[in-house]
């Protein structure tokens, strides 16, 4: 798996574990059609962030939340 690609599958992956990561209830906003796929390496990046992290705080979450609530379409 080539996370570095910007495609569909990658992108659903991505969302996927950002949920799983920051703990996201409502997961309806990483519906992966919400996002442009144009918008991968802001998503990756956040990724990459959240992966090198590790442990966030609640309100580191809720900012990495906001900034995917910023780049839906």
């Amino acid at each position: 798996m080539n996370l570095e690609i910007a495609n569909e599958e990658n992108l659903k992956i991505l969302l996927d574990e950002l949920a799983n990561r920051l703990n996201v209830v409502n997961r309806s906003i990483m519906d992966p059609e919400d996002y442009n796929l144009n918008k991968y390496e802001d998503l990756k990046f956040m990724y990459d962030m959240v992966v090198q992290k590790g442990q966030l705080s609640a309100s580191e979450t809720q900012a990495f939340i906001t900034e995917l609530a910023s780049i839906r379409k």
